[in-house]
């Protein structure tokens, strides 16, 4: 007697019949299961970024599109977390309250779109205050965001990778500046590995050859000048910033790099994407004139002294400007005129892009974190289930 192939047989009749069969023999004996429903119906899963940082509190949604994400929806509120802190040591109850009102919105919008994974970090301001821990609790506890204090090299390797596809392919290195509300992250990349691995190789393993976390941002730079006219404030601000840069040992070595004319600027802030649009001279912020432009020390000065020119009262009508920024360009001024001390004769691509988008790209494409089961106490037998428990 032989099996018949068309038929499915339980492991004893295999066994009778003295076959030595597969599993792979015996799936494909079986008759084929109807499917409940096609995967082009299916919805790809959605995935949220959030990023608490010191001035704002920013949400990204978006779906996987092949090796990047199309954005479904967003939030971005100033909430100025870090207000104070410089003064304090501490979170202010006037900013946390600001603060969670953001975290609020971006809670209910997750919530609404059935998100099904989601990141959220926290940055200098947390990293600083004596209370932030304790912030990050309440912010657990009344809105279900889990957020997580990340260092400055970890702020700098999201905000690369959020940035990747802006490295030019003919370069040899890039310095990449994010500028905070709470400090500065300088990265100097080798672009090499960047193009060679694409962004598979950059989540395992950045080519981050030096890293600096400057701690000047734009939130509290402001605050420790602000008891200065204007017109002594900003040559006092770029003394600053200057100090801080000349501290770094990489210095002379990056300024080689782009005397060599084998280097580039990345620039990713508010402050960056900002002075691109006075420089482009837009009447609105459009993201698709400002992301990816390229701007020369002289065009970016331009508009960093249209500014001072202007005065305090009058920054917030540069049209890409605004009021809720207006207070801080001065010191986000000073900050990109400072660090491009680091690039002589160099060159800026803009990203209006960073953190976020380096946190979606980690958690689309980078390695998936496998659930811990919880430790028993060694000696400590697991309790039976009660009577009648299921």
């Amino acid at each position: 007697m032989t099996p018949d192939t068309n038929v499915c047989y339980t492991s004893n009749q295999l066994t009778r019949f003295g076959q030595h069969m597969t599993i792979e023999n015996v799936r494909d004996a079986r008759p084929p299961r109807k499917r409940t429903g096609s995967r082009k119906g299916r919805k790809p899963p959605l995935y949220a970024a959030v990023d608490m940082g010191t001035n704002n509190c920013r949400l990204l949604i978006a779906a996987r599109r092949g090796d990047t994400f199309s954005v479904l929806d967003s939030h971005s509120q100033i909430a100025r977390l870090g207000e104070g802190l410089e003064a304090t040591g501490r979170l202010s109850d006037a900013s946390i309250e600001r603060a969670m009102d953001a975290l609020r919105k971006i809670s209910k919008k997750i919530r609404s779109k059935n998100v099904g994974q989601v990141r959220c970090v926290a940055t200098e301001a947390c990293r600083r205050a004596e209370n932030g821990a304790d912030f990050i609790t309440r912010v657990r506890d009344e809105t279900g965001l889990t957020c997580k204090i990340i260092g400055p090299e970890e702020e700098a390797r999201l905000a690369l990778i959020g940035c990747h596809n802006l490295i030019e392919p003919d370069t040899d290195r890039v310095l990449v500046i994010d500028i905070g509300g709470g400090s500065t992250e300088l990265s100097f990349v080798d672009a090499g590995p960047a193009h060679e691995g694409g962004l598979k190789g950059l989540l395992e393993q950045p080519p981050i050859l030096a890293w600096r976390s400057l701690p000047v941002g734009v939130v509290t730079l402001t605050e420790a000048f602000a008891h200065l006219p204007a017109e002594e404030a900003y040559p006092q601000m770029l003394a600053h910033v200057m100090t801080q840069i000349e501290k770094w040992k990489r210095t002379p070595e990056i300024r080689q790099s782009f005397e060599d004319g084998r280097a580039h600027v990345i620039g990713t802030s508010g402050t960056v994407t900002c002075l691109t649009g006075v420089t482009l001279g837009l009447t609105k912020y459009r993201r698709d004139k400002v992301d990816g432009a390229w701007v020369d020390e002289a065009e970016m000065m331009a508009p960093v002294q249209k500014l001072r020119d202007a005065g305090p009262d009058k920054i917030h009508k540069f049209p890409t400007i605004g009021t809720d920024r207006a207070g801080l360009m001065m010191a986000g001024c000073a900050i990109v005129e400072g660090t491009w001390s680091l690039a002589p004769n160099g060159r800026m691509r803009i990203a209006d892009r960073g953190l976020r988008e380096g946190l979606l790209l980690s958690m689309m494409h980078g390695p998936k974190r496998r659930k811990r089961r919880p430790r028993r106490k060694p000696g400590v037998k697991p309790k039976p289930p009660e009577q009648g428990a299921t």
